[in-house]
This record gives C-alpha cells, structure tokens and sequence, in this order.
C-alpha cells in the first residue's frame, strides 16, 4: 500500500481526499469551495464528456450556450424552483469597482454601479432558457425542441467537497420542449436510459435506475428520474436526475404553441443533467489504497509503456522498437503513452502510473526485445504476464476488454450483496450502522414519514425502483399499509 494515501479501512473520506489530490485529478483553490481540475482530471471529464455529447447528439439533441447571469425576476417567476434554490444563489448587486481612496492599493465597490436589477449567477438553466424559447416556439412545427448546454454552475454550498460537492461545477443540462405530456415523459426516461448505459457500459459503474419521492425531486418538476450508485463504503451517491417538468415551466413564462387544430396550449418541458460529480464517483466505485483503477474507456491513459534499460545503446534498441508498437497501438485507437524520461527510475514510474490508475503497464528491456516479449501488468488486478511483441497490439485490445469487463463485475458483485431487505425498524437501524448500501424497505408513502426517519437516522429515500414488484407490507416506521419497497442509504 502507498504510504501517500490514508487506508480506506481507516479514514474513508481522507482515502478519498489524499486520492484525488496525489493522482493529479484536481487541487485546492483560492477561491473557497471551488477547486482546481488539473490537466489529467480534466482529460477524464473531457472523455467522459465526449462520449455522452455523441449519445445525445445520437438521440437528436442539439448543442446552444445560454448566458452565465439570470435576472432576478425571471429566477423568481417559477415559483417552487426560486425557492428550491433560493439559499444556494450566488447574487451580483454591482458591475464595477474603484480605488479606495483611505487605503493605498485596495478597490471597493462603486456604490454608483448598483445594478436596477440584481443577477442570480445560474444555479441552473430553466428561467433563462424558458425565457429565451417562448420566441423560439409558437407552432407544433417547432417541436420537439431538443436542446443541451455544456456549462457551469454556481451553488454556494456550505460543506464542499472535491467534486462531489463544490461551489461551482461543470455539467450539462438538457432542456426539451414537447407537443405532449407523453412524448415529454417519453424523453426523460430515454435520458435516464442513457445515463444508465453510460454508467454501466463506460464508467464500469452499476446503478439502480428509480424515481424520487416527492420530498427528493427537483424543484418545479412533476417527476425526478434517477441513476443511483453505491460507493465502496456503503454510501450513496445520485449519479444523474431527469426530470419531467409538466407544464410547470411553461405556464410560467407564458410558453405556448399552436396545434395541428390551432388550438393554443402551454408546451411540455423535461430537464436533465450530470456533472463533474461523476469523477467523484468513478474515483469510490473502484479505487484502492494504491491509487485510482480507471475502466479502459475512460482513462485518459489506457497503456503506459515504460522502458528499462541500460546506457544510451540500450535506450537506442527500445526507442526503436516502442515507435512501432506505439504506431501500431495509437492505429487501434487505444490511448498509449511512451514514458522515457529521464527525470525517474523505472520503480518510481511504476508506482506513479498505479497511482493514476492507468489500465495497462508495459515495462520492456533490453533482453525482453531479445526473448521477443513485453511485461504487461494490469492495474485493477495488479497481475503481470509476458507477452509475445508479435501480436501485442491485439492482446492489448483483448486485455482492456477484459479490464473493463471485470472492474464493472467486481463493483456488480458489491452493488448487489449490498442491497438488503429491512422488515421492521430495529433491522433497519442495525443494517444502518453497519453500513450495509440499500436497504430495501417498505414506507407509508408520506412526506412527514420520510423526514422523520431522515432526522433520526440521516437515511433518506434514494429512489423507488423502476423495476419494482408490487409487494404488500407495513412502514418500518409507522406500520402503515404499503404497497411496495423503495431503497433507502445514507447518501453523499
């Protein structure tokens, strides 16, 4: 184990910290709340980026900007979302600063540059965005309306944390407008589905595809879909939301469309989003005390090559024979890296590149390209084997199909020991504090239920799973009939 990275056995959450900080993912700013994404964790977002822009741009979506600032009084014609967010709102009252004239070198705010209206700095989209499509909509001819936005966004948050809980955020957040409420529930759970294939199929990441409870859904929405994770510590964490807005939006801002009868009705709306928060998930769905374990399709390094040699006449021979199969790798598409700096020996370099989770490793010397073989180690298992040269480029896209295979495996193996059914209070403590995952458990279907066992336990209702059976049964809290389970965890 790493002397660099505290033990997830002994301090969970500092494991976390220490890992994102020493594989080089990110860094602490001096803006409070707010981080640093450094090179290497931004080539992970932009990966994980890419692949979700050509999944929604596959479904039809379209890519638009819409501005940072939000006009006070847009933010507040919605009026559950304003309240929704209203304590997590970033607010600029002026546009300009001056000289202070009682202090050599300070600037203070222009009390003149008061702005007549004050701007919200998005905590999300909706208000300027439904704004901006009551121009663009006026007939059935322009709908569906099918729109994304890569952005940030600013959430004043008391408690941060490394990118699962920072002031401000990369994301996106797809806005569709629809004829029908069919067609607009229709697209929020094609988008739940791609999110689901994306967690599951790139990030090696099995997650419980459910709905919220009217407690848990996002502000001004008539249904939250989700994508729910379970981390190595039995914790929760919400992976992606999309959300079936109703009319709610478009009655606010005034958003109408005329039929094929001409007949003027409100439209139908959906939003859905993920964010930088997915890292944070990558990072404690499948990480070890020696560093991160990325899945293949993700890593912004799937084979590192590091050579081990001695004098320049060594060094020469590997050169020569690591151009061809770095050609002949980069031809296969995967992602190589040739490390022969000179700044590390070998052994540092093997630990720097366990640390950052890079897939495959290949150390090659001298006497290996007489024998005509590679050592190949892979990361999540840390097992070494030779390799024939003659062919590696195949071996190599074999083995990070089977990298990729077996990380999703191994968390699917813990993702489904750890959901566990609770028939009556006691169990569900006891489960609890054992730090079990889910616990599936029956619940009386009401608000005041739920936020009495949040305030004695800190468990909320992760999601009602869509695949759920109907199931008789008595609230572990109330004994009140139910007629179904639904997932509960202490959650990030």
């Amino acid at each position: 184990m790493s002397k660099e990275i505290t033990s997830r056995s002994a301090d969970y959450s500092q494991w976390y910290n220490d890992l994102i900080i020493k594989s080089g993912l990110a860094d602490y700013s001096a803006v409070r709340g707010c981080m640093v994404i450094k090179p290497y964790g931004f080539a992970l977002w932009e990966n994980m980026r890419d692949v979700l822009d050509k999944m929604f741009k596959d479904t039809g979506h379209q890519n638009a900007y819409f501005p940072l600032f939000v006009p006070k009084s847009l933010f507040e014609k919605e009026e559950e979302n304003a309240e929704g967010f209203a304590k997590e709102c970033a607010v600029v009252t002026h546009y300009r600063l001056k000289v202070n004239p009682e202090k050599k070198g300070a600037l203070m705010v222009d009390p003149e540059s008061k702005l007549e209206e004050e701007l919200v700095i998005r905590p999300t989209s909706e208000a300027i965005i439904w704004n901006t499509y009551k121009s663009w909509i006026q007939s059935y001819r322009d709908l569906p309306l099918l729109i994304n936005q890569w952005a940030n966004v600013v959430r004043w948050e008391m408690r941060t944390r490394l990118f699962l809980r920072t002031a401000e955020f990369l994301w996106q957040e797809g806005h569709t407008a629809h004829a029908t409420a069919d067609e607009a529930v229709a697209e929020t759970r094609q988008m739940l589905e791609v999110y689901a294939d994306f967690a599951e199929s790139y990030m090696a990441m099995p997650v419980v595809k459910g709905v919220k409870s009217a407690n848990e859904r996002f502000a001004g929405a008539v249904d939250t879909y989700c994508i729910e994770a379970l981390m190595q510590d039995g914790k929760a964490l919400q992976a992606g939301t999309s959300h079936f807005l109703g009319q709610n939006f478009a009655k606010a801002f005034d958003v109408k469309f005329s039929d094929k009868e001409n007949k003027l009705d409100y439209v139908w709306a959906t939003s859905w989003g993920v964010s930088t928060r997915l890292i944070g998930a990558l990072v404690m769905a499948h990480s070890d005390d020696d560093g991160l374990v990325l899945p293949p399709k993700l890593s912004p390094i799937q084979v590192v090559i590091v050579p081990i040699f001695k004098g320049e006449e060594q060094k020469k021979m590997i050169d020569e024979k690591v151009g061809t199969l770095v050609k002949e790798l980069k031809q296969a598409g995967i992602k190589v890296k040739y490390d022969d700096s000179e700044n590390a020996r070998p052994g540092w370099k093997f630990a720097e590149y366990e640390m950052k989770g890079v897939p495959v490793r290949i150390g090659i010397g001298a006497r290996d390209i007489q024998n005509n073989v590679v050592e190949v180690a892979r990361r999540d298992t840390k097992e070494k084997k030779s390799y024939p040269i003659e062919g590696l480029t195949q071996s190599i896209t074999n083995l990070l199909d089977e990298i990729q295979q077996s990380i999703y495996d191994k968390a699917n193996t813990y993702h489904q020991e750890h959901i566990t059914k609770a028939e009556n209070w006691d169990e569900f403590v006891k489960l609890l504090d054992e730090k079990t995952g889910f616990i599936s458990a029956h619940w009386d279907g009401t608000g005041e239920t739920e936020d009495k066992i949040k305030e004695l336990t800190k468990a909320t209702i992760r999601c009602i799973p869509l695949s759920n059976e109907q199931e008789e049964g008595k609230c572990i809290l109330t004994g009140k009939p139910s007629k179904e389970r639904v997932l509960f965890a202490r959650a990030y």
